[in-house]
């Protein structure tokens, strides 16, 4: 029997420490907690994959460069904040006009039917829920190892299992091996492409024909936070396998390409079924507000703006990457508005001695080595990132 929704929201706030906390809030308790409790990592998300506890939460309004949770630092665009601030002097009314026009809007860009839309404030949000629709009565997930745990943690909080698979020598997703970890338990494989947090791409053609194949035996969730910002953009996305009518979610949100991260939209595209047996526990759509529906709506049609983005992007992402390849620094490829590399410390002192610098950044630990992630902001940050670097590991 499926939970009703009062039971699913119980449920939630259990599984994401309440669910109307802001992630950053959310992000600086795990902080707090793990320095109250004395503890290296932040989430215990595995033996062979987590994060580091920085040194304490930054007041983000002092750090010189803001590096840590790949935000767009060039964004939103002038439209949407017009159309957000148009928007405000109608918030005393509900907006289900906007966003069933945004609905319309986004099914028209995507090719598939208004049906097979379903939205959220951000992607992440929709993670989540799907986690605890497909594992309240328990089964396992299989991803990446590693990969962006937002889905995977609320899973195993609603009581389904990880099934982790190591990424390829290339670092790309090992489809042969996911489709090989698949069981009678498997309730669902959840693919980041571009993953998170390596940065790397799977190849476009190898993961639709795995689309194809394997969402006939068990639904493929592909999360396509930050496709737009890959090198192949839109045509490397899943989102067709819809329309076609494959078992498959893709997960898209503003918060990247579009600067709105603050302003938090995210959508998700799957069958009308799919859609449907989530809507009986939750509906899409809760929590938007009304401008920032129609920020989103304006930031769609500003193709100009997004592709001057995507291009000062890729600008600050090739001096980091010419910067650490000069240093004799090795760094996994990026597809996307970050990088990972390798440091040759541990990841608490390494951040420890960047927060004093002012320079914000995350360190991970997996396959027995430190790494750095470091967002790419706007050039000015960019420098003072390689600065600190120099200071400190070079």
């Amino acid at each position: 029997m499926s939970l009703n929704r009062r039971e699913w929201l119980k449920r939630g706030a259990l599984a994401m420490g309440a669910a109307a906390v802001a992630p950053v809030d959310l992000w600086a308790k795990a902080v707090s907690d793990a320095h109250a409790e004395n503890n290296k990592f932040l989430y215990n998300y595995s033996n062979s994959f987590d994060e580091y506890t920085p040194p304490r939460f930054p007041d983000l309004k002092t750090v010189k460069a803001r590096l840590v949770w790949n935000e767009n630092p060039h964004g939103p665009s002038k439209m949407a904040a017009e159309a957000f601030q148009k928007a405000v002097t109608e918030g005393n009314h509900y907006s289900w006009g906007a966003l069933g026009a945004l609905v319309k809007q986004i099914a028209e860009y995507e090719g598939v039917e208004p049906a097979n839309v379903m939205m959220g404030p951000g992607s992440s949000d929709l993670l989540e829920k799907t986690a605890i629709v497909k594992f309240q009565h328990g089964g396992n997930v299989v991803s990446a190892d590693p990969s962006y745990m937002s889905l995977v943690s609320v899973a195993k909080a609603a009581g389904g299992n990880w099934k982790a698979v190591k990424l390829t020598e290339d670092y790309q997703h090992d489809l042969k091996a996911m489709e090989k970890a698949i069981d009678k338990d498997t309730k669902l494989v959840y693919i980041t492409n571009p993953n998170n947090p390596t940065a790397t791409m799977t190849d476009t053609d190898d993961l639709k024909d795995f689309c194809k194949r394997v969402s006939k035996k068990v639904p493929v969730f592909i999360d396509e936070a930050y496709i737009e910002l890959s090198p192949g953009g839109l045509n490397s996305s899943m989102a067709p396998l819809v329309a076609e009518g494959y078992d498959v979610f893709v997960a898209r949100t503003f918060s990247k390409i579009h600067g709105m991260a603050g302003l938090r939209v995210g959508y998700m595209l799957g069958n009308k079924e799919s859609l449907e047996e989530m809507n009986e526990i939750t509906r899409g759509g809760m929590g938007l507000t009304g401008p920032s529906i129609e920020a989103a709506s304006a930031s769609m049609k500003d193709d100009a703006y997004l592709t001057d983005c995507k291009a000062k992007i890729e600008e600050a992402r090739n001096y980091t990457t010419s910067y650490l390849q000069g240093r004799g620094m090795d760094y996994m490829p990026s597809s996307t508005n970050f990088v990972i590399f390798p440091i040759n410390m541990d990841g608490d002192k390494f951040l420890e001695k960047i927060y004093e610098k002012k320079v914000v950044v995350r360190a991970f630990k997996f396959w027995d080595q430190d790494w750095c992630r470091v967002s790419m902001g706007t050039m000015k940050e960019m420098k003072y990132f390689t600065e600190a670097i120099d200071e400190i590991l070079v």
